[in-house]
């Protein structure tokens, strides 16, 4: 019989409704596969007693018997980001000044997945405070590629694809601001998805002016990330950018043939490199020519120095004043990395003006990004720039020769999707000649979630990237 940890989070899910499988043995054999490989890893952190976690999953063998049964994940076990507050376990945002802070809520989206029978086990580690695509942190330190346990697991939802890709979560929740459920999916070969903004609702945050980060699904497979997402989504009135309960129903069969397909590669010149990363991901084109889609090379037709230079004003907005009240305070401005003091004191220095400019370059690159969309179906770019480096590294200073003048340079790759709140699902694109995997986007209209999962899907089956994984 196929090992507990290697079904997919549908098959576990079948597999248990149809009483094939008991909560109970589900759990025992998902811990004793964390207990075994995560101190090698440090994807999962905070987590919950065993004893307290197999007498839950016995408690949901109960309900199935007695015909309750929850939803699909009912007795699945579930790691949630340490980005997001989940209940009575320890929210820590990878930041010493959060150590000891125990949320007595669930964000939205924790609460939908608590509600389709998912048992909680614990967090999943992210840097701090989800800055740099890096998964490190002071309170819980360096989350490893189970490709290489020298190289990064990407970030910031570095634990949940490593927890992946190593077996230990059947499918796994995450969060993207600038490639936060992108970049760890390529690095670590799963499946990330980045919905449109607002498909996913939030909670205790900024409602209105932050709309670059979202919530979101990664897995295995497409599908276990498109049932995961319907899950998550749906409009919540504690959210009012939130969108309407839309109809994401998964369509695996979709036909692609005649499907036209854009090209982005590295912005013609524009976006350094590393050796290997751009050409696996060039070949992956060619799955998408043998689906009968119609590739082109798009050329930039935009500034993207000037996307950039907008990325970094509303970055730089968002995370200072989101930060200022903690940085106000010198003992927890010392606890801070010195990536957020950069970030908060670059954007205490912004007036209203130029604020306001690069909320223009943002409707403007809007614009431009519509203006693809008359002639293309998606678009494709790289999902990082360089392939899993050094897990000791703060982050890639360099890409092929060129300086990389701030911390997050070397992920420019991915602003663009963000900047136009695209859903964009993070695909493999095979591995290099050094053994570790790269990934890439696939872009969609705005609000097209449900056709990007199915472009993904059959993507995924011209494929067989997604069926090797670590040995351990």
């Amino acid at each position: 019989m196929q090992d507990i940890t290697d079904l997919s989070a549908l098959a576990l899910s079948a597999a248990i409704a149809e009483r094939r499988l008991d909560c109970r043995s589900v759990m025992a054999a998902y811990l004793s596969r964390i207990e075994a490989i995560n101190p090698r890893l440090n994807a999962l952190v905070s987590l919950r007693p065993a004893d307290v976690l197999l007498a839950e999953a016995e408690a949901a063998d109960r309900a199935l018997a007695a015909g309750d049964h929850r939803g699909w994940l009912h007795g699945m076990p579930f790691a949630v980001k340490d980005l997001s507050e989940a209940k009575g376990i320890l929210c820590s945002f990878g930041s010493a000044n959060y150590a000891d802070f125990v949320p007595d809520y669930d964000d939205i989206h924790v609460e939908r997945i608590r509600a389709a029978g998912a048992i909680v086990i614990g967090k999943t580690n992210a840097p701090e405070m989800g800055l740099g695509s890096h998964t490190y942190n002071p309170v819980f330190g360096v989350t490893r590629n189970p490709y290489d346990t020298g190289r990064s697991a990407g970030g910031s939802s570095g634990g949940a694809a490593a927890g992946l890709a190593a077996r230990l979560l059947p499918v796994a929740d995450g969060s993207d601001m600038m490639g936060s459920l992108r970049n760890p999916a390529g690095f670590n070969n799963v499946v990330g998805f980045r919905p449109s903004f607002g498909r996913v609702p939030s909670l205790n945050t900024e409602l209105f002016l932050g709309q670059l980060a979202v919530n979101g699904p990664m897995g295995r497979s497409v599908a276990d990330v498109a049932a995961l997402l319907a899950t998550q989504s749906g409009h919540d009135p504690r959210d009012p950018l939130s969108l309407p309960d839309d109809d994401l129903a998964f369509d695996a069969d979709h036909d692609l043939s005649g499907a036209r397909i854009g090209w982005l590669g590295d912005f013609d010149g524009y976006l350094p490199f590393e050796p290997g990363v751009l050409e696996l991901c060039r070949a992956s084109l060619d799955v998408f020519r043998r689906l009968g889609c119609r590739v082109e090379e798009v050329p930039p037709g935009f500034d993207m120095a000037r996307l950039w230079q907008t990325w970094r004003t509303l970055r730089h907005f968002l995370v200072a004043n989101g930060q200022a009240a903690d940085y106000a305070d010198p003992d927890r401005r010392a606890r801070m990395k010195p990536e957020m003091i950069w970030e908060i004191e670059n954007g205490r220095n912004l007036s209203a003006a130029e604020v306001y400019a690069a909320s223009l370059g943002r409707s403007d690159w809007q614009r431009h990004i519509s203006g693809l969309f008359e002639r293309y179906d998606f678009l494709i770019l790289p999902s990082a720039q360089v392939f899993p480096f050094e897990a000791g590294l703060d982050w890639p200073k360099a890409i092929a020769g060129r300086a990389m003048d701030t911390y997050h340079r070397w992920m420019e790759v991915v602003i663009g999707p963000t900047l136009a709140g695209l859903p964009v699902a993070a695909m493999p694109a095979g591995f290099g000649a050094n053994g570790l995997p790269a990934g890439i986007q696939i872009i969609g209209r705005p609000r097209a979630d449900r056709d990007v999962l199915a472009a993904a899907a059959r993507y995924e089956a011209a494929t067989d990237w997604l069926s090797r994984h670590p040995q351990f």
